[in-house]
């Protein structure tokens, strides 16, 4: 007689595609949130007092606790107590902090003593930026750690099946999620006249975002189930601490952490001044213009990372995917750098975030994907977090240093002097029109860093064999 033969959930398609698509709904509305502010910088300024320094430093915030050793926990709790304990627990950190940032921008929490108290020290930092700074953190450590449980989430359920495609549609669902808000909170914040609407209509939608990841641990819960003594092993193969060694002590994972770094310091705080350095290079435009125009970096990359994924899958040439992108990414803020300022060319703005978009879409679609093919599966969780903790220190002191950077070159610049001297006389929605061009050359360096390393990970693949520039699916 033949063994009957059980078939696993992830063997169904339309099972591990709605797994996927839970885990991405979280990710979708915890990027929306990270995001909330960067269209409404203008008016935060205007409506809270936070100048660039001010807000360089709240964007800092969310990398904070990571860079000090969260994100080095986090891997271990992923690979000690596995995805649904570390999802519920980055879920829930995403809520916690997000509300607390939502009361610390709150019209109410201004004229509380608790404000009176945070304003009397540290007086550069207004009491509404310390404490949403507080929350940042916080909902940084559940944010960042939410991510690195998605990527391990996703290499089990799409193991010998369509890994990239499946981490490519997932990075997609979370840049729409970008393109949500950057459409969204301005007009949230014209509509109800506040800045407080847009956060706390995200605050909302990340509760749901741990409703849905609870419904995926119900069905990651029954999936464990199927596998059995497949997931059990031996003592020699499980995780230990000793392992994080290993991993620092490889030399392919430090080309691809440095990658990381230095690419993704040159994007996600560039998002931060994106809307606002739009609004200055072309006549300040209104927020809601800018972000109309801005918004077009995170959906082209959406739409174009699951094609890159699907490519990576079937066809390979991911290290190749990885220098194309970098340098996509220096052109890119060489033009917003020279060329914008002196055309003030809506379109050549809108060409040049499509553009951007495009490289943001064949770096991470390349890069992520990769990591299981050069680190052991015992410790993927771990390597994750590594990656994320390195790529964390450069995401806390990158904004922090551009909001430097920003005041001070601009610090006689009389059109600056003047719009701030009407806020201070309690002008609002006033636009303060910074020079961006020391900034994006700071951004334009990293991606020529990042261009080098990744020549020379391309050179190592070739020399070690890793099978970066081969596809994932197995034929």
């Amino acid at each position: 007689m033949t063994e009957k033969v059980t078939k696993l959930m992830n063997d169904v398609p339309a099972i591990r595609w709605a797994a996927l698509i839970l885990i991405a709904l979280m990710m979708f509305f915890g990027y929306m949130f990270v995001d909330v502010m960067s269209p409404i910088q203008s008016l935060i300024e205007g409506q809270r007092g936070w100048g660039p320094s001010v807000f360089g430093t709240y964007a800092s915030a969310e990398y904070i606790l990571n860079v000090c050793g969260f994100l080095i926990l986090a891997g271990i709790i992923l690979d000690k107590s596995g995805i649904r304990f570390t999802g519920t627990l980055s879920a829930s950190l995403m809520v916690i902090g997000a509300t607390i940032k939502f009361i610390g921008i709150s019209d109410w929490f201004q004229t509380t003593e608790f404000n009176t108290w945070l304003n009397s020290w540290w007086v550069s930092m207004p009491g509404s930026a310390k404490l949403a700074s507080l929350g940042f953190m916080i909902f940084g450590c559940g944010c960042e750690m939410a991510g690195i449980t998605v990527s391990k989430s996703i290499a089990k359920w799409f193991e010998g099946k369509e890994m990239a495609l499946a981490m490519g549609l997932e990075m997609a669902i979370a840049r729409v999620g970008v393109f949500s808000i950057f459409s969204i909170s301005p007009w949230l914040a014209t509509k109800f006249g506040s800045v407080v609407a847009p956060v706390a209509f995200c605050t909302v939608l990340l509760i749901i975002g741990l409703i849905f990841f609870l419904v995926f641990c119900v069905m990651d819960k029954k999936f464990d189930k199927q596998l059995g003594d497949k997931l059990k092993l031996d003592p020699e193969d499980e995780f230990k601490i000793s392992d994080i060694g290993k991993i620092f002590s490889s030399q392919i994972f430090w080309v691809v952490a440095l990658l990381c770094v230095l690419y993704y310091s040159a994007i996600f705080p560039f998002q931060r001044y994106g809307a606002n350095m739009l609004q200055c290079n072309l006549d300040g435009i209104t927020p809601q213009a800018a972000s109309n125009i801005f918004r077009w970096f995170p959906i082209g990359a959406a739409i174009i990372t699951p094609f890159l994924g699907s490519f990576l899958d079937n066809k390979g040439k991911g290290a190749t995917m990885l220098i194309f992108g970098s340098l996509l990414l220096i052109i890119c803020h060489l033009v917003f750098a020279f060329v914008l300022p002196s055309t003030h060319s809506e379109l050549i703005a809108y060409s040049t975030i499509v553009i951007l978009g495009v490289s943001f879409a064949l770096v991470p679609a390349a890069l992520w994907p990769s990591v299981p093919k050069i680190m052991d599966s015992r410790y993927l969780g771990s390597a994750y977090s590594l990656i994320f903790w390195i790529q964390n220190i450069g995401l806390c002191f990158v904004p922090k240093i551009i909001g430097n950077v920003l005041e001070s070159v601009n610090a006689n610049n009389p059109e600056v002097i003047k719009a701030k001297a009407q806020i201070a006389a309690g002008a609002k929605d006033v636009l303060v029109p910074y020079n961006y061009t020391i900034p994006l050359i700071i951004f334009a360096s990293f991606g020529v860093v990042a261009l080098f390393i990744a020549i020379y990970l391309k050179i190592l693949d070739k020399k070690k064999g890793f099978g970066l520039e081969q596809p994932n699916i197995k034929k």
